[in-house]
């Protein structure tokens, strides 16, 4: 896909208006957001949250544009949902906050000017990175816990996951120019993460004794809650608790408000 897309974004260069509208644009936007990972591993829309956030973007011409956006989301998951029969002994959930900083590189497929009766509106695809902040937690006996400094999965001490991390971001929107100063776009976009932790479920049950002793009741209580529910719990020490192979992603998608600061470059003339 990256190549793809550096591919457009050379075209787009050599395709650029003479006549090239710039500047920068400041808007907001709401929306909603979904989690997958280790509990959601159908990838189902099952559990949106509340999204939204604020950005900048700076049009070099009316093809490409840099955008730089700080993002709020509320995420989920819970074994209740699964259709997979261990899955649902699992028994585990989360919830967490995201907070979300990211740059993308855009490309219009439609040459796209402010203001315009013609180019008016544009398709768009996007990529780039993000730096976000989570802390997944859990209820049990109605009183929240965060998950990461019960090391769930065994973590030795000052060896638990970090809650801010990285990803890859890529996606796609259209935008619609209502008059010069005023744009309206839906974006969908994706964040290819690179923890498997942001559910706090990635490898192994961990070894009970030893967790006990390092983190508590509590700890043990939380990393395998298919007693919960059965007679039997299966987490046993060593069996699999989840796919540390793929790592877990949110998308948003949302509607924003845009507002244009830049002016119109007008073509050198020679006499």
């Amino acid at each position: 896909m990256k190549y793809s897309f550096f591919l457009l974004l050379l075209t787009a260069l050599i395709l650029t208006d003479m006549q090239a509208q710039k500047g920068w644009e400041a808007g907001a936007w709401l929306g909603t957001s979904q989690y997958f990972g280790d509990l959601n591993t159908d990838n189902e829309i099952n559990a949106l949250g509340a999204a939204g956030g604020a950005f900048g973007r700076y049009n070099f011409n009316n093809r490409l544009a840099l955008k730089m956006g700080l993002n709020g989301a509320s995420i989920s998951g819970s074994d209740t949902n699964s259709e997979n029969n261990f899955e649902k002994q699992r028994n585990l959930n989360f919830e967490s906050i995201i907070v979300d900083a990211a740059t993308q590189f855009e490309f219009n497929f439609l040459p796209y000017d402010h203001g315009s009766k013609k180019n008016w509106f544009s398709p768009y695809l996007f990529a780039g990175f993000n730096v976000f902040y989570y802390n997944p937690t859990t209820e049990l006996d109605g009183v929240v816990h965060e998950l990461r400094p019960l090391g769930t999965e065994g973590q030795f001490i000052a060896e638990e996951y970090t809650t801010l991390d990285a990803g890859l971001v890529y996606g796609a929107g259209i935008k619609f120019s209502l008059n010069y100063l005023w744009s309206v776009e839906v974006e969908l976009s994706s964040r290819r993460l690179f923890t498997d932790y942001l559910d706090d479920v990635s490898t192994e049950y961990p070894e009970y004794d030893d967790l006990e002793n390092l983190r508590g009741e509590i700890a043990v209580a939380l990393a395998d809650r298919s007693g919960e529910i059965l007679d039997n719990p299966i987490g046993e020490t060593g069996r699999q608790r989840g796919n540390s192979t793929n790592n877990d992603f949110y998308a948003m998608i949302g509607v924003s408000i845009v507002y244009y600061f830049g002016d119109i470059d007008c073509p050198n003339i020679t006499y």
